[in-house]
């Protein structure tokens, strides 16, 4: 799984003024709960009849899919998937979901996510946190068994080739954060917000009124924010260099975000990319691509698509965030704000 562990909650740091006080109506009763699972830390907030009813089945829900998601788990889709030897499975409507919308993303980001990468992360040590750089002829070995395209999807009927092993850490906290608001509205939750280890949902408005705020990690500075997004019924999920990663004796440094094509670290000049959009599950597996496509690809990819926004920091310190999104985002850092609009000009 895509780790972030408890440092990493700083990514992205709700910004809530509760709506507390004075008001008695139903509609403003906080339920909450704060939990551990999939290796990070989550917060769950839910105002309103309802709200208690639909986190304890959240609650259910997140420990039900960290089982059917777990690459380590002998009971999980995943783990009878990587050790099947080329023979089809069966797996959950879940499963199958993810997978689906790892492949459009793949196919639509010209493979630069890739679930199949998993024995190269085992190799850099990032699965278990004993660092290391792997030889050159060890990461193309490991490579040669990556390839997307040789997954075969017939509807919950999965076939992974014999040697390809798949890690869905890009997408298991974007789907499960959808299936946690799912389950608030139909519990009638109309706001509230889910804080799933750096990936954050929000259900409606404040109960106040006001938009939810949102805090930006700063890629080079974490213990602060590089801004605030105010959402409505939007998932804001960043990915960047700064949530895991190593540095080697001579001083280099190497993260968790492996570019497939060469199995090293990406470094194709974004240190962090957030996307703002409808879909967890969604904006989880872009966050992935789009740092992997690097600044030019990732602006041509947000133009061809309609249905995501995204804040962008270079290695070079520029800060570029989309025209959609720009007008509820503060900066509070020192780098200049850049507006990427659709039309090229």
């Amino acid at each position: 799984m895509k780790h972030r562990l408890a440092a990493a909650a700083a990514a992205l740091l709700l910004l809530m003024t509760a709506g507390c006080g004075e008001s008695s109506a139903q509609d403003d009763t906080l339920h909450s709960a704060d939990i551990f699972a999939m290796d990070t830390y989550m917060s769950l907030k839910a105002y309103g009849a309802g709200g208690a009813e639909a986190i304890s089945e959240a609650e259910a829900r997140i420990a039900a899919l960290e089982h059917t998601l777990s690459v380590t788990d002998s009971q999980s889709d995943l783990w009878a998937l990587n050790h099947a030897e080329g023979c089809p499975v069966t797996v959950s409507a879940d499963t199958a979901q993810i997978l689906d919308t790892a492949a459009q993303v793949s196919d639509e980001s010209g493979g630069a996510l890739c679930i199949s990468l998993y024995p190269v992360l085992q190799a850099w040590g990032f699965t278990t946190g004993s660092y290391q750089v792997p030889s050159g002829a060890q990461i193309a070995g490991l490579l040669s068994l990556a390839d997307d395209s040789k997954i075969v999807r017939n509807g919950t009927e999965i076939s992974v080739p014999a040697g390809m092993q798949l890690d869905l850490g890009a997408l298991a906290k974007g789907y499960t954060g959808d299936c946690v608001t799912g389950i608030m509205r139909a519990h009638g939750v109309s706001s509230a917000i889910i804080s799933l280890g750096g990936n954050v949902q929000a259900i409606g408005k404040k109960p106040d009124g006001s938009l939810w705020r949102v805090g930006i990690t700063n890629p080079m500075q974490p213990e602060i924010n590089l801004g605030v997004v105010e959402i409505e019924n939007k998932a804001v999920i960043t990915s960047g260099n700064y949530e895991r990663y190593f540095t080697d004796d001579a001083g280099n440094r190497y993260w968790h975000i492996l570019d497939p094509a060469d199995g090293y670290p990406a470094d194709n000049g974004l240190i962090s990319v957030t996307v703002i959009g409808e879909s967890g599950l969604r904006c989880d597996a872009l966050s992935t691509a789009l740092y992997v496509e690097g600044t030019a690809l990732a602006a041509e990819h947000w133009r061809r698509s309609g249905d995501f926004e995204m804040i962008l920091v270079t290695d070079t310190g520029r800060l570029l965030v989309t025209e959609g999104i720009a007008p509820h985002f503060t900066n509070q850092s020192e780098l200049p704000c850049e507006v990427l609009k659709r039309e090229e000009t």
